[in-house]
């Protein structure tokens, strides 16, 4: 049986981590090169860096950082933010990054996935999904994308969705950070991103993020259940046994967190003793 894996998740913006609720009220967590070597000696199996601000005149940052992670710890890094080009992932892989996460540059052009896992390899390709739950059905979700009236693509779209089965629960897609909604089916969006290449996804619910309430389950095991690649599960993580349900309830793969790691309120060994106990296999 494969192996749980937990990876704290380090939110980067001009070089340092930060932490916010929703998205917003960004607070300073520390330097990431000193907590990515603590994360490594409590026994982390990943580690993932995303910088949110990720403009281009940053972009040299984020390297920077990567490549004094990279000289300091040995467990896997995945790096996102503002991937636009294949060259961005070729210098994240340079720089030390094992895997890199692409999500608007995904949203805008679809066929970057294919072009990335045929150069790179899907197993460094990992698809972010940033998700919200919809509350309103009968709205037109169509975006303003340049693919939007491509016929292989009209089942992503929530109105198509909502035709299929207007009593089931809907996620909509974000990009730019969840600043932007994009009409894009959650669940459909995944499974398009499968076929398409990419060997993970790292779904976040952005209505859980930072509220320490716990995983979107329901978005989680929908997701998990549409796919069979990994899916890391990400926002809302409080205590121990979200996580436990991340991966019990929810189906996750991977469980992603922040807040609980990064203020201290517990140890990955302690979080990993805690769900050896209830008979999830994780390395220890």
């Amino acid at each position: 049986m494969l192996t749980k894996r937990i990876i704290p998740c380090l939110d980067v913006k001009g070089g340092r981590v930060v932490k916010g609720v929703s998205f917003v009220n960004l607070i300073d967590a520390g330097d990431p090169v000193e907590i990515a070597k603590a994360y490594d000696e409590q026994g982390a199996d990943e580690l993932t860096f995303l910088d949110i601000t990720a403009s281009h005149e940053e972009r040299g940052i984020i390297l920077d950082v990567v490549r004094r992670t990279a000289e300091q710890v040995f467990m896997p890094l995945t790096v996102g933010g503002g991937i636009k080009v294949l060259d961005d992932i070729r210098n994240l892989l340079l720089a030390g990054a094992d895997k890199v996460s692409i999500n608007t540059t995904a949203v805008h052009d679809p066929e970057f996935i294919k072009q990335a896992s045929l150069r790179f390899g899907s197993q460094c390709i990992v698809v972010a999904i940033d998700a919200k739950r919809v509350v309103e059905h009968d709205k037109d979700f169509k975006p303003p994308l340049t693919w939007a009236d491509d016929p292989k693509y009209a089942s992503l779209f929530l109105s198509q969705s909502a035709i299929r089965n207007p009593q089931s629960a809907l996620w909509e897609v974000y990009t730019h950070g969840g600043r932007k909604p994009m009409g894009i089916d959650a669940v459909a969006w995944a499974r398009r991103m499968e076929e398409y290449g990419a060997g993970e996804i790292l779904l976040t619910s952005m209505d859980q993020d930072g509220q320490k309430t716990g995983y979107d389950l329901e978005l989680t095991k929908a997701v998990s259940d549409a796919v069979s690649i990994p899916v890391i599960a990400s926002g809302g993580v409080g205590n121990l046994e979200h996580i436990y349900e991340g991966f019990t309830a929810g189906k996750a793969d991977a469980a992603l967190a922040a807040s609980i790691f990064h203020f201290k309120e517990y140890t990955i060994r302690q979080a990993k003793e805690y769900l050896r106990e209830r008979g999830v296999p994780v390395r220890l």
